[in-house]
Protein backbone atom coordinates (compact mmCIF):
# COMPACT_ATOMS: atom_id res chain seq x y z
CA UNK A 1 0.00 0.00 0.00
CA UNK A 2 1.16 3.74 -0.61
CA UNK A 3 1.39 4.37 2.86
CA UNK A 4 4.13 2.08 3.58
CA UNK A 5 5.86 2.91 0.25
CA UNK A 6 5.47 6.67 2.03
CA UNK A 7 6.71 5.83 5.40
CA UNK A 8 9.82 3.88 4.01
CA UNK A 9 11.16 6.96 2.07
CA UNK A 10 10.22 9.38 5.20
CA UNK A 11 12.88 6.56 6.49
CA UNK A 12 15.68 7.78 4.24
CA UNK A 13 14.55 11.28 3.23
CA UNK A 14 14.38 12.58 7.30
CA UNK A 15 17.34 10.46 8.25
CA UNK A 16 19.13 12.46 6.59
CA UNK A 17 18.07 15.80 5.01
CA UNK A 18 17.52 17.90 8.34
CA UNK A 19 20.29 20.41 9.50
CA UNK A 20 20.45 21.66 12.68
CA UNK A 21 20.92 25.63 13.24
CA UNK A 22 24.37 25.21 14.25
CA UNK A 23 25.35 23.11 11.65
CA UNK A 24 27.33 25.05 8.96
CA UNK A 25 25.55 23.64 6.15
CA UNK A 26 22.65 26.31 7.44
CA UNK A 27 19.91 26.98 6.63
CA UNK A 28 18.51 23.58 7.74
CA UNK A 29 16.05 22.99 4.98
CA UNK A 30 13.82 20.69 7.60
CA UNK A 31 14.91 21.06 11.03
CA UNK A 32 13.45 17.15 12.19
CA UNK A 33 14.90 15.97 15.71
CA UNK A 34 12.52 13.30 16.03
CA UNK A 35 12.91 11.33 12.90
CA UNK A 36 15.97 9.85 14.16
CA UNK A 37 14.10 8.71 17.66
CA UNK A 38 11.13 7.82 16.15
CA UNK A 39 13.00 5.63 13.70
CA UNK A 40 15.45 3.99 16.13
CA UNK A 41 18.88 2.06 15.70
CA UNK A 42 20.10 1.43 12.15
CA UNK A 43 19.82 4.28 10.60
CA UNK A 44 23.18 4.56 9.63
CA UNK A 45 22.52 2.23 6.54
CA UNK A 46 20.09 4.67 5.30
CA UNK A 47 22.99 7.45 5.33
CA UNK A 48 25.41 5.34 3.60
CA UNK A 49 22.80 4.77 0.93
CA UNK A 50 22.17 8.37 0.60
CA UNK A 51 25.30 9.27 -0.34
CA UNK A 52 25.28 8.18 -3.69
CA UNK A 53 24.12 11.52 -5.79
CA UNK A 54 20.45 9.94 -7.08
CA UNK A 55 19.90 9.16 -3.53
CA UNK A 56 21.34 12.84 -2.32
CA UNK A 57 19.19 14.42 -4.76
CA UNK A 58 16.18 11.94 -3.39
CA UNK A 59 15.94 13.04 -0.65
CA UNK A 60 16.57 16.62 -1.07
CA UNK A 61 13.72 16.67 -2.68
CA UNK A 62 11.71 14.91 0.37
CA UNK A 63 12.96 17.43 2.44
CA UNK A 64 11.88 20.06 0.11
CA UNK A 65 8.41 18.79 -0.40
CA UNK A 66 8.17 18.33 3.19
CA UNK A 67 8.97 22.31 3.98
CA UNK A 68 7.44 23.49 1.00
CA UNK A 69 4.15 22.02 2.84
CA UNK A 70 4.82 23.32 5.96
CA UNK A 71 5.03 26.67 4.80
CA UNK A 72 1.60 26.90 3.49
CA UNK A 73 0.62 25.36 6.15
CA UNK A 74 2.23 28.17 8.21
CA UNK A 75 0.27 31.20 5.39
CA UNK A 76 -3.11 29.47 6.53
CA UNK A 77 -2.27 29.22 9.83
CA UNK A 78 -1.68 32.90 9.44
CA UNK A 79 -5.19 33.33 7.60
CA UNK A 80 -7.01 31.49 10.28
CA UNK A 81 -7.01 27.89 9.42
CA UNK A 82 -6.93 25.99 12.86
CA UNK A 83 -7.11 21.93 11.01
CA UNK A 84 -4.45 20.10 9.25
CA UNK A 85 -5.15 17.10 7.62
CA UNK A 86 -2.05 14.71 6.44
CA UNK A 87 -2.95 11.84 3.77
CA UNK A 88 -1.02 9.39 3.80
CA UNK A 89 0.77 10.24 6.26
CA UNK A 90 3.64 7.34 7.00
CA UNK A 91 6.14 8.24 9.44
CA UNK A 92 5.36 12.02 9.08
CA UNK A 93 6.82 13.76 12.13
CA UNK A 94 5.31 17.55 11.82
CA UNK A 95 2.30 16.68 15.06
CA UNK A 96 5.17 15.99 17.39
CA UNK A 97 7.27 19.17 16.70
CA UNK A 98 4.71 21.63 15.33
CA UNK A 99 4.64 24.90 16.38
CA UNK A 100 0.56 26.15 16.37
CA UNK A 101 -0.52 24.57 19.21
CA UNK A 102 -3.83 25.89 18.20
CA UNK A 103 -4.21 23.99 15.48
CA UNK A 104 -5.71 20.02 15.20
CA UNK A 105 -3.99 17.86 13.15
CA UNK A 106 -5.37 14.78 12.00
CA UNK A 107 -3.05 11.92 9.95
CA UNK A 108 -5.02 9.37 7.75
CA UNK A 109 -3.43 6.08 6.68
CA UNK A 110 -3.91 2.45 6.06
CA UNK A 111 -5.25 1.08 9.66
CA UNK A 112 -2.53 -1.09 9.55
CA UNK A 113 0.73 1.06 8.74
CA UNK A 114 -0.53 3.58 10.94
CA UNK A 115 -0.36 0.49 13.82
CA UNK A 116 3.24 -0.06 12.91
CA UNK A 117 4.12 3.65 13.07
CA UNK A 118 2.49 4.05 16.79
CA UNK A 119 4.01 1.04 17.41
CA UNK A 120 7.40 3.00 16.72
CA UNK A 121 6.50 6.41 18.70
CA UNK A 122 5.41 3.66 21.31
CA UNK A 123 8.88 2.04 21.45
CA UNK A 124 10.64 5.52 21.05
CA UNK A 125 9.15 6.86 24.06
CA UNK A 126 7.40 9.70 21.70
CA UNK A 127 4.11 10.61 23.12
CA UNK A 128 1.45 12.26 20.76
CA UNK A 129 0.10 15.54 21.64
CA UNK A 130 -3.41 15.81 22.97
CA UNK A 131 -4.25 18.01 19.38
CA UNK A 132 -3.28 14.99 17.10
CA UNK A 133 -5.83 12.58 16.12
CA UNK A 134 -5.27 9.29 14.10
CA UNK A 135 -7.84 8.88 11.51
CA UNK A 136 -7.13 4.45 10.18
CA UNK A 137 -9.33 4.78 6.83
CA UNK A 138 -9.87 1.82 4.73
CA UNK A 139 -10.73 3.71 0.93
CA UNK A 140 -12.41 0.29 -0.15
CA UNK A 141 -15.36 0.70 2.45
CA UNK A 142 -15.21 4.58 3.56
CA UNK A 143 -15.24 7.63 1.57
CA UNK A 144 -12.13 10.56 2.89
CA UNK A 145 -15.32 12.78 3.02
CA UNK A 146 -16.86 10.38 5.37
CA UNK A 147 -13.57 9.45 7.30
CA UNK A 148 -12.74 12.65 8.22
CA UNK A 149 -16.27 13.87 9.50
CA UNK A 150 -16.26 10.80 11.82
CA UNK A 151 -13.21 11.48 13.01
CA UNK A 152 -14.12 15.41 14.06
CA UNK A 153 -13.12 17.46 11.30
CA UNK A 154 -15.27 20.58 10.55
CA UNK A 155 -15.73 20.23 7.12
CA UNK A 156 -18.16 23.59 7.50
CA UNK A 157 -14.73 25.58 8.16
CA UNK A 158 -11.17 25.52 6.20
CA UNK A 159 -8.69 22.92 6.22
CA UNK A 160 -5.45 22.22 4.47
CA UNK A 161 -4.34 19.44 3.62
CA UNK A 162 -0.78 17.74 2.48
CA UNK A 163 -1.09 14.79 0.38
CA UNK A 164 3.11 13.20 -0.27
CA UNK A 165 4.33 11.02 -2.15
CA UNK A 166 0.45 9.36 -2.85
CA UNK A 167 -0.79 10.82 -6.06
CA UNK A 168 1.40 8.85 -8.46
CA UNK A 169 0.38 5.63 -6.83
CA UNK A 170 -3.24 6.63 -7.75
CA UNK A 171 -5.76 6.13 -10.13
CA UNK A 172 -7.35 9.40 -11.76
CA UNK A 173 -10.42 8.52 -10.18
CA UNK A 174 -9.30 7.92 -7.32
CA UNK A 175 -7.26 11.75 -7.62
CA UNK A 176 -10.21 13.62 -8.72
CA UNK A 177 -12.13 12.31 -5.99
CA UNK A 178 -9.82 13.35 -3.13
CA UNK A 179 -8.73 16.72 -4.74
CA UNK A 180 -12.96 17.65 -5.04
CA UNK A 181 -13.29 16.57 -1.44
CA UNK A 182 -10.72 19.42 -0.64
CA UNK A 183 -12.00 21.42 -3.49
CA UNK A 184 -15.60 21.76 -2.07
CA UNK A 185 -14.45 22.73 1.70
CA UNK A 186 -14.72 26.58 2.32
CA UNK A 187 -12.53 29.48 0.85
CA UNK A 188 -9.13 29.72 2.70
CA UNK A 189 -8.86 25.49 2.47
CA UNK A 190 -5.70 24.72 0.72
CA UNK A 191 -3.72 21.36 -0.40
CA UNK A 192 0.27 20.62 -1.12
CA UNK A 193 1.06 17.71 -3.45
CA UNK A 194 3.67 16.27 -5.28
CA UNK A 195 3.70 14.49 -8.86
CA UNK A 196 5.39 12.82 -11.56
CA UNK A 197 6.05 13.60 -15.35
CA UNK A 198 4.80 11.79 -18.13
CA UNK A 199 7.74 9.49 -18.64
CA UNK A 200 7.35 10.28 -22.32
CA UNK A 201 8.35 14.25 -21.24
CA UNK A 202 11.58 13.44 -19.83
CA UNK A 203 14.97 13.76 -21.23
CA UNK A 204 17.25 10.79 -21.67
CA UNK A 205 19.15 11.08 -18.16
CA UNK A 206 15.57 11.87 -16.61
CA UNK A 207 14.21 9.07 -18.22
CA UNK A 208 16.77 6.69 -17.18
CA UNK A 209 16.59 7.67 -13.27
CA UNK A 210 12.74 7.13 -13.77
CA UNK A 211 12.80 3.86 -15.27
CA UNK A 212 15.08 2.45 -12.64
CA UNK A 213 12.65 3.95 -9.96
CA UNK A 214 9.58 2.93 -11.77
CA UNK A 215 10.95 -0.65 -11.83
CA UNK A 216 11.66 -0.78 -8.20
CA UNK A 217 8.17 0.43 -7.29
CA UNK A 218 6.66 -1.90 -9.35
CA UNK A 219 8.69 -4.79 -8.24
CA UNK A 220 7.12 -4.31 -4.68
CA UNK A 221 3.68 -4.04 -5.92
CA UNK A 222 3.39 -0.34 -6.12
CA UNK A 223 3.38 0.90 -9.82
CA UNK A 224 3.57 4.70 -10.78
CA UNK A 225 0.25 4.97 -12.64
CA UNK A 226 -0.86 8.90 -12.99
CA UNK A 227 1.37 11.41 -14.57
CA UNK A 228 0.72 15.09 -15.42
CA UNK A 229 2.06 18.07 -17.42
CA UNK A 230 2.07 21.37 -15.13
CA UNK A 231 -0.45 22.28 -17.48
CA UNK A 232 -2.42 19.10 -17.05
CA UNK A 233 -2.13 19.06 -13.44
CA UNK A 234 -3.34 23.36 -12.83
CA UNK A 235 -6.40 22.33 -15.74
CA UNK A 236 -7.26 19.12 -12.66
CA UNK A 237 -7.11 21.68 -10.02
CA UNK A 238 -8.91 24.25 -11.65
CA UNK A 239 -11.74 21.86 -12.68
CA UNK A 240 -12.00 20.28 -9.00
CA UNK A 241 -12.65 24.11 -8.08
CA UNK A 242 -9.42 25.27 -6.35
CA UNK A 243 -8.83 28.74 -7.93
CA UNK A 244 -5.01 30.02 -6.61
CA UNK A 245 -2.87 27.86 -7.48
CA UNK A 246 1.05 27.88 -7.04
CA UNK A 247 3.51 24.89 -9.00
CA UNK A 248 7.24 24.69 -7.57
CA UNK A 249 10.01 23.05 -9.97
CA UNK A 250 13.88 22.08 -9.16
CA UNK A 251 14.89 26.01 -10.04
CA UNK A 252 12.41 27.44 -7.15
CA UNK A 253 12.62 25.06 -4.76
CA UNK A 254 16.84 25.38 -5.14
CA UNK A 255 16.03 29.43 -5.07
CA UNK A 256 13.47 28.87 -1.61
CA UNK A 257 15.78 26.22 0.15
CA UNK A 258 19.05 25.38 -1.24
CA UNK A 259 20.50 29.09 -2.20
CA UNK A 260 24.36 29.32 -1.16
CA UNK A 261 24.55 26.13 1.09
CA UNK A 262 28.24 25.53 1.95
CA UNK A 263 27.88 22.08 1.16
CA UNK A 264 27.02 22.80 -2.32
CA UNK A 265 23.44 20.47 -1.21
CA UNK A 266 20.70 21.04 -4.04
CA UNK A 267 18.11 19.45 -6.60
CA UNK A 268 19.96 18.51 -9.46
CA UNK A 269 18.37 19.52 -13.22
CA UNK A 270 17.46 16.05 -13.47
CA UNK A 271 14.13 16.57 -11.74
CA UNK A 272 10.71 14.27 -12.29
CA UNK A 273 7.98 15.74 -10.86
CA UNK A 274 7.03 18.94 -8.81
CA UNK A 275 5.45 20.29 -6.37
CA UNK A 276 1.73 22.07 -6.19
CA UNK A 277 0.07 24.18 -3.62
CA UNK A 278 -3.81 25.01 -4.78
CA UNK A 279 -6.07 26.90 -2.42
CA UNK A 280 -10.10 27.46 -2.00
Amino acid sequence: MYADREAKQNRAARGHSPRRPSDRRSPAVLDDPIALRLLGPGHENDLERAIHPVGRDFRAFMAARSRFAEDHLAQAVAAGVRQYVVLGAGLDTYAYRNPFPQIRIFEVDFPATQEWKRSLLADAGIASPENLTFVPLDFEHQTLADGLRESGVDLAVPAFFSWLGVAPYLTLEAFRATVATVAHLPAGSGLTFDYAFPPETLGAKRREIFDRLAGRVAAAGEPFQLFFTPQEAEAELRRAGFHRIEQADHDKLNALYFHNRADGLKLSPVGIGMLATAWT
